[in-house]
C-alpha cells in the first residue's frame, strides 16, 4: 500500500507543470522558488496578526473579570471601541508615521503625515509586489494589532471611574500619533534603531508605552472612591469574575505566540522557521516561570496564594521576554520570566503606597516588567548595550508620558474625564451606558 501511494504521488507530481517554467496565458500561475519567501512571510503576518487580534478578547475578558460587576459593560464597550478606533487611525495616519521609508518629515524622528495605507491591486503578481518582504495588507494588518494592544493596556488601569468619550478621544491620539511616532524611532528605522537600541517585539515600544500612558492617566484621574483611607490603608475591591480573568489570561498567553513569533518578520527559510519555534518555546517558558514565581512569592508573603497575582505574574513573564525572545536559552527565558513574576508581586503594593490606583495591575505588568525585559536584552543578545537600552527606554518613556499627560490635562480642562461620585457609586454601566452586564443579579 505504501509503495502504491508513493507511485501515485510521483505520477501526480510529474503531471504538474514544472515550477518556474513559462506558462501559457490561460494556465494558472505557479510560484517560483523566488516567490516562496514572499508567500510564507505574508502567511506569517496573517497568522500572527489574527493571533494578536485574539489578544483583544483576552484583554476584554481579563478586565471584565477584574472590575466590579457594575462596571463590566463599560469595560467591554471600551475594548471593542478602542480596537475599532485603532484600526481607523492607524490606517489614516499611524502607519505612514511609523513606516515612512525614506520620507521623514523630520529625519529620524517623525514620519510622513496623512498618508493612508494603500494595498496592492487585486490579483497583483510578482511584477507588482515586493517579493523580498510580504504583502502590504499583511504587514499593515499585523502591525495594527500591536497598536490596539497598547490602547488596551490603558483601558484596564483607568477602569471604574473614567468617562467613555474622553477615554476614546485619548485613544484616537494614542493610536494615531503617540504610538506611531515612538515606534517609528525603532521599527521605522529612526534614530533609536541607528543608535543600536533593541526591542524585538515591544517590551518598551508596546507594553511600556501603554504603561506610561496609563500612568499619566491614573495620576490625572485619581484613585477610585474609597480605595485609600485617610490613614493610608488600602481597601480591597475584588473583581466580579475570576473565571473570566483567568480565561482572559490564557487567551493573552496564546496570542503572545503570534505577538513574539511573527515579530521574526520572516518565514521563508529553514533558519527563520527554526527561530520562530525557538521564540514560541521561550515565550511559553517565560510565562510559566512568571506564574510560578508569583504563586510561590504570594504564598510566602501573604500565607495564601493570590490568583490575580499569579495571572499577572504570567503576563509579566510574557512582557519580560518580549524584548528579546529569540536569543536566550530556555533556562534564560525561565529566569527572565520569573523575575517578571516577582516584579508584579512587589510593584502592585508599591503603587498602592503612592496612591496610584491601577485596577488591573497593568502598570506593574507592562511598564515595570517592560523596563526589566528591555534592560536584560544585552545578557543574551550580542551587539546591544545596557546604556543604549536605557537610552531607548527613557526617551520613549519621557515622550509618551509627557505627551499623554498633556492630552489628559487638556481633556480634563475641556469637559472633565471623571464621572460624578453618584455615577461611580452606582456603577458606570448604568450611569454611562444604561445597561448592565449581569441584570439578573444585584449590583455589587
Amino acid at each position: 500500500m505504501k509503495l502504491h501511494n508513493s507511485l501515485l504521488l510521483g505520477a501526480m507530481l510529474l503531471a504538474l507543470p514544472t515550477m518556474g517554467t513559462a506558462q501559457d496565458a490561460a494556465a494558472p500561475e505557479f510560484a517560483t522558488f523566488a516567490d516562496t519567501a514572499y508567500i510564507f512571510n505574508t502567511l506569517l503576518f496573517l497568522i500572527g496578526g489574527f493571533l494578536v487580534f485574539w489578544m483583544a478578547a483576552g484583554f476584554s475578558m481579563l478586565e471584565a473579570g477584574l472590575v466590579r460587576s457594575k462596571n463590566v459593560t463599560m469595560q467591554l464597550t471600551k475594548n471593542i471601541a478602542l480596537f475599532s478606533i485603532a484600526a481607523l487611525m492607524y490606517w489614516l495616519i499611524g502607519y505612514g508615521i511609523m513606516y515612512p521609508g525614506d520620507d521623514w518629515t523630520i529625519v529620524g524622528y517623525l514620519g510622513k503625515l496623512f498618508a493612508p495605507v494603500s494595498l496592492e491591486p487585486v490579483g497583483a503578481g510578482a511584477d507588482v509586489v515586493d517579493v523580498t518582504y510580504a504583502s502590504v495588507g499583511s504587514d499593515f494588518f499585523f502591525q495594527l494589532m500591536f497598536v490596539a494592544a497598547t490602547a488596551s493596556i490603558v483601558s484596564g488601569t483607568l477602569a471604574e471611574r473614567i468617562k467613555l468619550w474622553p477615554f476614546l478621544i485619548f485613544t484616537v491620539v494614542l493610536t494615531g500619533v503617540i504610538y506611531p511616532i515612538e515606534a517609528s524611532w525603532q521599527w521605522g528605522g529612526g534614530w533609536l534603531s541607528e543608535a543600536g537600541f533593541s526591542d524585538f517585539a515591544g517590551s518598551t515600544l508596546v507594553h511600556a508605552t501603554g504603561g506610561f500612558a496609563a500612568l499619566a492617566g491614573a495620576i490625572v484621574l485619581g484613585p477610585r472612591l474609597g480605595k485609600y483611607t485617610k490613614e493610608g490603608r488600602v481597601v480591597p475591591m475584588p473583581g466580579s469574575n475570576l473565571a473570566l480573568a483567568t480565561l482572559g489570561t490564557f487567551i493573552l498567553w496564546m496570542g503572545w505566540f503570534g505577538f513574539n513569533g511573527a515579530s521574526q518578520l520572516a518565514m521563508g527559510s529553514i533558519g527563520d522557521v527554526t527561530d520562530i519555534s525557538r521564540i514560541f518555546a521561550n515565550t511559553n517558558m517565560a510565562a510559566a516561570a512568571g506564574a510560578v514565581a508569583a504563586l510561590i512569592l504570594t504564598q510566602v508573603l501573604y500565607k495564601k496564594v493570590d490568583l490575580t497575582m499569579v495571572l499577572n505574574g504570567a503576563l509579566a513573564g510574557l512582557v519580560s521576554i518580549t524584548a528579546g525572545p529569540l536569543d536566550p536559552t530556555l533556562f534564560g527565558a525561565l529566569w527572565i520570566g520569573a523575575v517578571g513574576g516577582v516584579i508584579v508581586v512587589l510593584a502592585v503594593p508599591a503603587l498602592d503606597k503612592m496612591k496610584i490606583d491601577d485596577v488591573v495591575g497593568a502598570i506593574p505588568v507592562h511598564l515595570v516588567a517592560g523596563f526589566w525585559g528591555t534592560m536584560v536584552v544585552p545578557v543574551y543578545t550580542e551587539g546591544t548595550s545596557f546604556a543604549t537600552q536605557l537610552l531607548g527606554f527613557v526617551a520613549i518613556g519621557a515622550f509618551v508620558f509627557i505627551f499623554s499627560l498633556l492630552v489628559w490635562f487638556i481633556l480634563k480642562a475641556l469637559g472633565g474625564i471623571r464621572v460624578s461620585e453618584e455615577a461611580e457609586i452606582s456603577g458606570l454601566d448604568m450611569a454611562e451606558l444604561g445597561m448592565e452586564a449581569y441584570p439578573e443579579f444585584a449590583r455589587g
